[in-house]
């Protein structure tokens, strides 16, 4: 049996459809009659014809794609996620949407004449169409911006609406959202992993492409700069790579192809707020903003805040910034004003409201209140100035003492039916209830909704995982998004510069990847001398193999290697994230060095982690000693990849900023694993098996077997991997490397200290005999251990002048709020 007979088959029984004790569920798919609806008879030859095993392997493979894209969200306080996506999509009919697309564009229009009549003439207040505490009471009113002289017109740009269905399966306003709307970004990524794993039914489909809308908002951004500007600025602020949406902050920038920021990016001069760009400032018209207004300007909102740009409110109070949403916007988000907005509607707009909101009972008024107190049982509670969480859980008695302890501060709202779709579940389809997210945007001069959106799959009212939307057109000839051509804009070259903090990421990047590189090149070199002495300890090959370990435990740290299981050391080294020389903790650090830089980056970048990911995930839930180096072999493939990747870069400061990270790692990695087994004299025959260990670790067994012809001795070795300028595993090629990139970063004039040093170890390498270090003192070459330790601390200054010079910008912002009175006036002051 396929997956939707089996399903229409089952939602038509008593016991899915009320009659057990549940609540009536409009279902997406099937109708009361148990044949599928409107929207998806189109589709029911394909649709209609998946098996659970088709199912299986779309889900896999959205798994995949979804890893290989590095798709994350975490909700707040907890650990970041894998994004899940749903592999059957929610689909709407032309004749379905229309009605709900006339809703959205009005109530778009509604929330921006609120916005304007709120921090402008305030009628809604001195009428007594909104109670004063309903708006003065809610956070997300932003006083410092209440005033004439900050008038706009036009302060919501972007709007999101939460919506979920009734039983009758009419659409039902769970909440607003304007204060930073999210969601976007992943709506995207979900229609382009759906259009690849089931691109048959989304061709026959017939739906909206989504594309369209972004150019709209692009368009409409630039639009929103104050004056007339030729080449406006557009940037985005995040609140920075640790925010839950951060993945969806990072896709917006890149798809707009407007500079991802944070607050310490920005400063306020002279009223205009600028963007730091090496060595100069550069104006700022319009900022889309992702953090919240409380958070955004320490000097006028919270003086605790870190995330904000200091002068913010100040610059936009003057007119030489645009922030969208504007500051005030939160206020949109507060529960409170659904029971007020039809009466708002035909107030501010003549109308009646077209989209109605799910019944809310605000506590600050006194029938309000009587209503939730006799209703404790069947209403949901929730704060007004808070998450969207659920009270009602608590003890009765607790929760009337909190009602008539601060009525203003809490509303009831009716518990929605919504509607149910179908959702693959642990290799099972099942129904779940589900919301769904609407975006609007103010396009020219009309509100336009997103022609498909964000559906979200709830259990015990938490979102478990997501839905693609499908709208279907009328018309397979019809524009998508109804947007045939989206509004012209500029042709102006846009400044590409990017903000010292970036450059800062790209470093590590450079540097994490070499590292888990080498690292794994060295367990592999390893592995296969345990594969062939492991059970012969008394043999030379043996004596190499302790070596070479010793060589693993300098480079990874300390493990487990004391309980003499070789292939748990091997596995430690790979897989262990509390082991801070672990490969895995190098990746880790790679992962959260790339996620501040997102936008910056292509795809590829991301497919690499997919690929050592799943490669880790093998090795893990395998035992034999083989699949170590296979493991590591893949996940090797997965960093060699980045390669590829940045060499497709432009290049730009951060391009050369990796390279420069990437081979000082290198330089130091060779250094430390000469240092740990050249030093010392064992004889003919171990020496040349952990020789050729070295060589294979440091990828240079084949140039070295061409140029010695098989003879394996310390000083071709050493001449190989520390003078060779033509070997790139070389630590002279590496010091060239990094001095021809410092050379093309902004900061560096030729003569600054990271150039002084690189030139110093360069001329010394150039002058270092072989001979010279390769020479015995006893059983060890005190020479060359001189020379490495020498260049170990050389190299660690390289890394911390590269910090000093280029990667420094200034102190660590300090939340005033902190500061002691007179220390907060002086940096008010300056």
């Amino acid at each position: 049996m396929t997956v939707l007979r089996e399903y229409a088959a089952g939602v038509t029984q008593p016991t899915l459809d009320g009659a057990g004790g549940g609540p009536v569920r409009y279902d997406e798919v099937v109708g009361p009659d148990g044949a599928l609806r409107a929207p998806w008879k189109g589709l029911a030859e394909l649709a209609v014809a998946l098996t659970p095993a088709d199912l299986r392997r779309v889900d896999d493979d959205i798994a995949r794609f979804l890893a290989d894209d590095g798709v994350t969200y975490s909700r707040p306080g907890e650990r970041v996620d894998a994004w899940h996506l749903d592999p059957l999509p929610v689909v709407i009919d032309a004749a379905q949407w229309a009605p709900l697309e006339i809703g959205l564009a009005q109530r778009a229009e509604l929330l921006n004449a609120m916005l304007v009549d709120l921090y402008g003439p305030q009628k809604l207040l001195s009428e007594g169409v909104l109670p004063s505490a309903v708006v003065h009471s809610h956070p997300g009113f932003v006083r410092v911006v209440a005033r004439s002289s900050a008038f706009e017109p036009r302060p919501l740009v972007l709007s999101a609406t939460d919506l979920g269905r009734d039983d009758r399966g009419e659409w039902r306003v769970l909440a607003d959202r304007a204060q930073a709307p999210s969601g976007l970004g992943y709506a995207m990524e979900n229609r382009r992993v759906l259009s690849r794993v089931l691109p048959e039914l989304y061709r026959e489909a017939g739906l909206h492409r989504m594309e369209p809308f972004f150019s709209a908002l692009r368009s409409a951004l630039l639009q929103s700069a104050p004056g007339d500007l030729a080449d406006p600025r557009v940037v985005v602020l995040s609140p920075g790579s640790q925010s839950e949406t951060a993945y969806d902050q990072s896709f917006i920038a890149s798809a707009l192809g407007f500079p991802l920021v944070q607050g310490n990016d920005l400063v306020v001069r002279d009223g205009w707020v600028q963007m730091r760009v090496f060595g100069r400032l550069e104006r700022v018209d319009v900022i889309l903003r992702r953090v919240d207004a409380a958070w955004s300007d320490p000097l006028e909102l919270r003086g605790d805040s870190q995330l904000g740009v200091a002068g913010l409110v100040e610059a936009v109070r003057r007119g030489r910034v645009r922030v969208v949403n504007g500051l005030g916007a939160g206020i949109l988000e507060n529960p409170a004003l659904l029971p007020y907005l039809p009466a708002v509607c035909e107030r501010l707009l003549g109308e009646e409201l077209r989209l109605p909101s799910v019944p809310t009972w605000w506590c600050g008024e006194p029938d309000g209140l009587e209503r939730v107190l006799d209703h404790l049982d069947t209403l949901q509670v929730r704060r007004i100035d808070g998450p969207a969480v659920d009270l009602s859980g608590l003890r009765r008695d607790t929760l009337t003492a909190m009602l008539l302890a601060e009525p203003h501060r809490f509303v009831g709202q009716q518990r929605l039916p919504l509607s149910q779709s179908p959702t693959w579940e642990r290799g099972h389809v099942v129904s779940r209830p589900l919301t769904l997210r609407a975006f609007t945007l103010r396009y020219g001069s009309a509100y336009r909704p997103l022609v498909g959106g964000l559906a979200s799959v709830v259990e015990d009212g938490i979102s478990i995982g997501s839905k693609d939307v499908w709208v279907l057109k009328a018309d397979a000839m019809a524009a998508d998004q109804g947007l045939a051509e989206v509004l012209p804009m500029t042709n102006t070259r846009a400044s590409t510069g990017i903000v010292p903090r970036i450059l800062e990421d790209m470093f590590w990047f450079g540097r994490y990847a070499e590292r888990a590189e080498d690292l794994i090149r060295l367990v592999l070199a390893v592995h296969a001398q345990a594969d062939d002495y492991r059970s012969r300890p008394r043999s030379t090959g043996a004596a190499g193999l302790d070596v070479m370990l010793g060589a693993l435990t300098r480079l990874a740290g300390p493990g487990l290697r004391a309980s003499g299981d070789l292939d748990a050391e091997f596995r430690s080294v790979l897989l262990d994230a509390r082991r801070v020389g672990s490969v895995t903790h190098a990746l880790g650090g790679l992962r959260a060095a790339l996620s501040g830089v997102r936008d910056q980056l292509s795809l590829d970048v991301w497919r690499a982690f997919g690929s050592t990911d799943r490669a880790a995930s093998v090795l893990e839930s395998s035992t034999h000693s083989h699949q170590v180096a296979e493991s590591a072999g893949r996940m090797l493939t997965g960093i060699l990849s980045l390669q590829g990747a940045t060499a497709s870069m432009i290049r730009d400061p951060g391009w050369h900023m990796i390279a420069v990270g990437r081979y000082l790692e290198r330089g130091l990695q060779v250094v430390h694993l000469l240092a740990a087994t050249t030093t010392v004299r064992r004889g003919l025959d171990v020496d040349r098996e952990v020789l050729n260990a070295v060589l294979a670790a440091a990828e240079s067994s084949v140039t070295h077997r061409r140029r010695y012809r098989g003879s394996v001795r310390p000083g071709g070795v050493l001449e190989l991997l520390l003078t060779d300028r033509d070997n790139p595993r070389s630590l002279a090629f590496a010091l060239d490397q990094v001095a021809l990139h410092l050379d093309q970063l902004p900061a560096s004039t030729g003569s600054s200290r990271p150039e002084r040093l690189v030139a110093d170890l360069v001329a010394e390498l150039a002058e270092t005999d072989i001979a010279t270090l390769v020479a015995i003192g006893g059983e060890s070459r005190p020479n060359l251990e001189a020379f490495l330790a020498r260049y170990v601390v050389q190299l660690a200054r390289v890394a911390e002048a590269v910090t000093e010079v280029h990667l420094t910008t200034g102190p660590a912002p300090r939340p005033l709020a902190a500061l002691p009175l007179v220390e907060s006036l002086e940096a008010v002051v300056s």
